[in-house]
């Protein structure tokens, strides 16, 4: 071979190396590196937990619903945050006093003379007289038996469902009937319970035993409600993924168990304060948000990412892309970022579409992974899966860092805030390292295993005590599981008019590995939903859900007016109000704030630190 023709045939290489972003293939173990990337630069350091205080909680004005925590080592951050992403308004207090100041008292975890003085529980005997509520948890002692109407508490566990009597509660679904409380025919567990003897009326709900769960009595004009489930401990299992066999499914179905239990104390809340005011889970006044997802991890979902990419700028939303940032041929797949890589994520993400992290090995056992050192790096990083069970090399902060740090590289895209895990392999530690790495949104469970459809905020390690500025937000369709999901469209699309009933998130998780039936699906449902959905991106939603889960709200009667006063630390558009029955938006106040009435609720226009909002009786 002549010297003209090698050093012809050597420009041309170099071209094709310069043309697709100097990648290089090596033949150590078929991976793929692009010349002078390298990073991220810093190290991600996991912080210690903070323990949260309750009185972060605290605060506000009379119209909240007030929880009288009888117990700071309780499971009260599960009811907390059940109630954030319900959007119910409530103030957290040890003091019985202050308490008193409203007129919706939940005692929580525990109504008992072993934590509340005498003084106390007769004066909270004395809240359903006066024509207030009280709604007591688990209600053990204390002399308040005849004042929520029963005989004595009757601990056990072996309940495994609770049944809402016909017209005691919302529900329209079996689903929102039955709630489960343990695995009956697996494990033979079930959480603990009390049942409530001789109950003086009809119960709101009874046990499979046929036992009083939630008793209620009529004192007046006040009503006194008794729980024998905690509910701040049963929110926690599903938050933290520790449901113990209580989901009936795994995806694709309804399950709304925490979401009856949050709108039961809603609807009590609402019921009894006419000052009540609480916050809709989606934007714009739409009954339904939905985020269509995709999962790039094979070697060819990246070229159909495109046409899913190009259908959905066509019907006029946008969908998140968490990518596989596979760089190393092993035993799950070839590369996916490979040569050409680069210019395709760049033209997904020229059609309005969030780019997002998947990882980089895609492993089956990530739940195993060490944390790491927090100083992973491209191209030194370099997990290989071996088989299912055997993956080398591979840290939780290596995935997190590498993939965010390649996606933001080479797209050249915006900063990568969203991740979810290949096969939702999920170690209990990634709350925290999702936070050391960077990212603020997580997608790693499904609804159904998290037993409810409303996003919610995460703990430090799965735990109880130290919540962080992480937001879970669960998948609801997927396309893997049960028959094609080109064949399941009747009931994707009546599943989500289930949960948008009452407002909630439907997460649409579809693998882009081929077009067919699954492109067909998503044309379809996104036809058949639109008239009712919100759609966006876990880029668009999240932002959002993370500033409504920070706006107070707190209202009070002047004259015939109620005035509704808001504060939201992080600005939003379209937050969407749910008000009192017969009152309307004020017409002047409309044309000054850029609020409307849509549906019977109000739709606030951009939203930024005090506002007001005025309603007067139709």
């Amino acid at each position: 071979m002549n010297r003209r023709l090698l050093y012809f045939l050597a420009t041309a290489a170099l071209a094709a190396v310069l043309l697709v972003g100097i990648a290089v293939l090596t033949a150590e173990r078929d991976i793929i590196l692009f010349e002078g990337v390298e990073g991220p630069q810093g190290r991600s350091t996991v912080a210690a937990p903070q323990p949260t205080s309750w009185t972060k909680y605290g605060g506000g004005g009379a119209s909240r619903l007030s929880i009288l925590l009888t117990d700071t080592n309780s499971s009260w951050l599960g009811l907390a945050h059940g109630l954030k992403s319900a959007g119910i308004p409530f103030s957290i207090t040890t003091d019985y006093r202050q308490a008193l100041q409203h007129r919706v008292i939940l005692v929580y975890p525990i109504v008992s003379g072993s934590v509340l003085t005498q003084e106390a529980l007769q004066a909270l005997g004395r809240v359903p007289r006066d024509g207030g509520t009280l709604i007591g948890s688990l209600v053990l002692g204390g002399g308040l038996e005849e004042v929520f109407g029963f005989e004595d508490a009757v601990a056990s566990r072996t309940r495994f469902l609770v049944n809402f009597a016909d017209g005691a509660a919302d529900v329209a679904d079996p689903r929102e009937a039955w709630l489960p409380l343990g695995d009956a025919a697996g494990s033979g567990a079930a959480i603990g319970t009390y049942a409530y003897t001789n109950p003086r009326e009809s119960p709101v709900a009874t046990y499979d035993d046929g036992s009083a769960a939630i008793v209620h009595r009529r004192i007046g004009s006040g009503r006194a409600y008794a729980l024998g489930i905690d509910l701040g401990a049963l929110l926690l299992k599903g938050h933290n993924w520790r449901q113990e066999g209580i989901a009936r499914s795994y995806a694709n179905e309804f399950e709304p168990m925490l979401d009856v239990l949050l709108r039961l104390v809603g609807d009590i809340y609402r019921e009894a304060e006419d000052r009540a005011v609480s916050l809709h889970p989606v934007p714009d006044g739409k009954d339904l948000a939905v985020i269509m997802s995709h999962d790039v991890d094979y070697t060819r979902s990246l070229v159909y990412a495109v046409d899913y990419a190009r259908l959905e700028r066509s019907q006029g939303i946008a969908a998140t892309y968490f990518i596989q940032t596979k760089y190393i041929k092993d035993w799950n797949d070839d590369i996916i970022i490979d040569e050409a890589g680069p210019g395709l994520l760049r033209e997904i993400r020229s059609f309005g579409m969030e780019l997002a992290s998947h990882g980089v090995s895609h492993s089956l056992v990530f739940h195993d992974f060490p944390m790491g050192d927090g100083d992973e790096r491209y191209p030194d990083y370099r997990p290989f899966v071996k088989d299912a069970s055997t993956t080398y090399d591979g840290t939780i902060l290596g995935e997190l860092r590498v993939s965010r740090f390649l996606i933001e590289r080479l797209a050249e895209s915006a900063a990568v805030a969203s991740f979810r895990p290949g096969y939702l392999s999920n170690p209990h530690a990634l709350p925290q390292a999702l936070d050391a790495a960077g990212y603020a949104f997580s997608s790693s469970v499904t609804a159904n295993t998290s037993l409810t459809h409303l996003p919610f905020q995460l703990n430090h390690d799965r735990d109880v005590t130290t919540e962080l500025p992480i937001f879970e937000f669960p998948v609801t369709i997927e396309d893997e599981l049960q028959a094609p999901l080109g064949d399941r469209l009747p009931q994707a699309v009546a599943l989500a008019r289930k949960i948008a009933r009452r407002g909630g998130l439907c997460m649409v998780l579809i693998h882009p590995d081929i077009l067919g039936h699954k492109l067909a699906f998503e044309h379809g449902f996104i036809e058949a939903v639109k008239e009712f959905s919100w759609f966006g991106t876990l880029g668009d939603y999240g932002p959002w859900w993370r500033a409504r889960n920070e706006v107070q709200v707190d209202s009070e009667w002047r004259g015939d007016r109620l005035v509704v006063r808001l504060s939201a630390p992080e600005p939003l558009d379209g937050l969407t109000l749910e008000i009192p029955s017969g009152l309307r938006l004020d017409s002047p106040h409309r044309q000054t704030t850029g609020a409307e009435m849509i549906g019977g609720r109000i739709v606030l226009g951009h939203l930024e630190g005090a506002s007001v909002v005025s309603l007067v009786r139709r």
